[in-house]
């Protein structure tokens, strides 16, 4: 298992190469936007003209509640399970057109996954040309995919290293890659967007990748009482030595709304090692929203036992209460330990 996550499947080879520049490989666009993504590479294969490839995992989580603030069962098996599938066909003109489908089933007994619905999918159609690809449909998540930090080995998840935030599920994208460098945006149906981009290319025995992220997008208050409208900037620096990966990231983000405004800027920033089968990883997040603090660590480790097959720990901490007037915007206070058995294809 590499020390850095794979880019998850979502075409099959690289775009065709035109008079301007190389468009966005396969491995740039992914459909998968929760915390755990297959590390293996796909399963790939041909019916007639129709390219298809299939990636997934299979979970089975053990949560230990140790902040004493929860229910009283402190120890919570779970299960996830996950897939993406993607059929393409090239025509004669050399485009490549086709659809991806990723569903997920996760009980929502751990903090690994960004939601509490059993099964959540995600669905996109797709044509790449010379020039770039271009999506539709669930595609929300395609800038930050390009432009986030690395996610972190076995069952590590930092909170709040996002803006707070979002776009619509519906939308349109385009991701369009020019040598080292790669461009991405993603409107939703309500017209909100984020744009942004990377620049990557080693430098003597070092690897050296830097993002930048613009969002203006909304925001619903913990409390369910204020909408924001939110206008948000983020980047990211990262550097990778052998089997190391160094990181970090900054943001500021500026949520409006008709009762109140609220300034918040956070700093994230992360280490992580491979030696043999042993992946390593360590991260924290502080942030200030209208004078209240928000803090987060994580601790993830993974043991590859063979081809993906691996045991997975996590040590995760997150504390957040704030306020802005009489609006709650984020409150979060939990501790939790996370052991797994994970199986990836």
């Amino acid at each position: 298992m590499s020390n850095r996550p794979r880019r998850a499947p979502f075409l099959v080879a690289a775009i065709t190469t035109g008079l301007l520049a190389p468009a966005a490989s396969a491995q740039d666009i992914s459909l998968n936007y929760d915390s755990l993504s297959s590390m293996e590479e796909p399963i790939a294969f041909e019916l007639d003209e129709i390219t298809v490839e299939l990636s997934g995992l299979v979970d089975v989580p053990v949560a230990f509640n140790l902040d004493n603030n929860g229910p009283a069962d402190d120890v919570e098996p779970g299960f996830i399970g996950n897939f993406e599938v993607s059929a393409e066909v090239q025509l004669k003109n050399r485009w490549r057109v086709g659809a991806a489908y990723f569903g997920q089933y996760a009980t929502d007994a751990n903090i690994v996954f960004d939601n509490n619905e059993d099964y959540t999918d995600n669905v996109a159609g797709f044509i790449g040309t010379s020039f770039g690809t271009v999506l539709g449909g669930n595609v929300s998540g395609q800038v930050r995919e390009q432009t986030r930090r690395r996610r972190a080995p076995g069952n590590a998840v930092l909170a709040f290293d996002n803006f707070y935030g979002g776009l619509d599920d519906w939308g349109g994208a385009y991701i369009g890659r020019f040598g080292p460098v790669v461009l991405s945006a993603v409107v939703d149906e309500h017209g909100d967007f984020e744009a942004g981009g990377f620049f990557q290319r080693p430098l003597g025995r070092k690897d050296y990748r830097f993002s930048l992220r613009v969002a203006d997008s909304h925001f619903v208050s913990d409390d369910l009482t204020t909408r924001f409208d939110t206008k948000g900037i983020s980047a990211v620096g990262e550097i990778v030595y052998g089997s190391s990966l160094f990181d970090i990231g900054a943001g500021y983000e500026r949520l409006d709304s008709t009762a109140i405004d609220v300034e918040r800027w956070f700093l994230s920033a992360g280490a992580r090692t491979k030696v043999g089968p042993l992946s390593l990883s360590a991260e924290g997040h502080y942030g200030k929203t209208a004078g209240d603090s928000e803090k987060s660590a994580a601790i993830g480790a993974a043991y590859d036992l063979a081809r993906g097959l691996s045991v997975n720990l996590g040590l995760n901490y997150q504390e957040a209460n704030i306020n802005a007037g009489l609006v709650n915007l984020v409150y979060a206070d939990s501790v939790q330990a996370l052991a797994s058995a994970r199986f990836s294809f």
